[in-house]
């Protein structure tokens, strides 16, 4: 049984970009697919990504994720994928030119933050985000300590009554 207040994987979360949060105040959120080749669904499947360097681009009116590192399936022959190769994200047009409209402003990037199965299909969840100064990163630090001070009183608190 999980600890209270823990957060819980779901089952069918593949991967979550826990820095994105930190480095990047989030504005909003997309579902887009993703275009996979051969072994990458089976090293998906195993549970190997990592989303922390990975960040996505419109190039020529399409939608991709770059530098999304799904290692190589061990198990794969010589038809085994690149690890760190450009994939496509699936989307609407005018998703897509929504997301290149957001992404022209100085300062806004697009960034994964989680990646899942959602009906079989391999999907990312996409950010629009912007990026935190780092007096931000500190105030968001020292209120996430602060809270957990309270809880842990509030906690020590509820025990001694018992």
């Amino acid at each position: 049984m999980a600890k209270k207040g823990a957060k819980q994987r779901d089952d069918d979360t593949i991967a979550v970009n826990r820095r994105a949060r930190f480095d990047y105040e989030v504005l909003d959120t997309v579902e887009a697919g993703l275009a996979l080749r051969g072994t990458e669904v089976k090293s998906l499947r195993a549970g190997k990504v990592s989303l922390q360097h990975a960040f996505a681009t419109i190039k020529e009116g399409e939608a991709w994720l770059l530098q999304a590192d799904i290692p190589e399936y061990q198990y794969g022959n010589i038809h085994n994928h690149w690890p760190t190769r450009e994939r496509k994200l699936l989307l609407h047009r005018a998703e897509i030119e929504r997301l290149a409209e957001f992404s022209r402003e100085a300062g806004r990037t697009l960034v994964p933050l989680k990646m899942y199965w959602k009906d079989g299909k391999a999907k990312v969840l996409v950010g629009l985000a912007r990026g935190k100064a780092q007096h931000d990163k500190r105030r968001d630090l020292a209120e996430k300590d602060a809270k957990r001070q309270v809880e842990r009183t509030l906690a020590q608190r509820a025990k001694g009554k018992q």
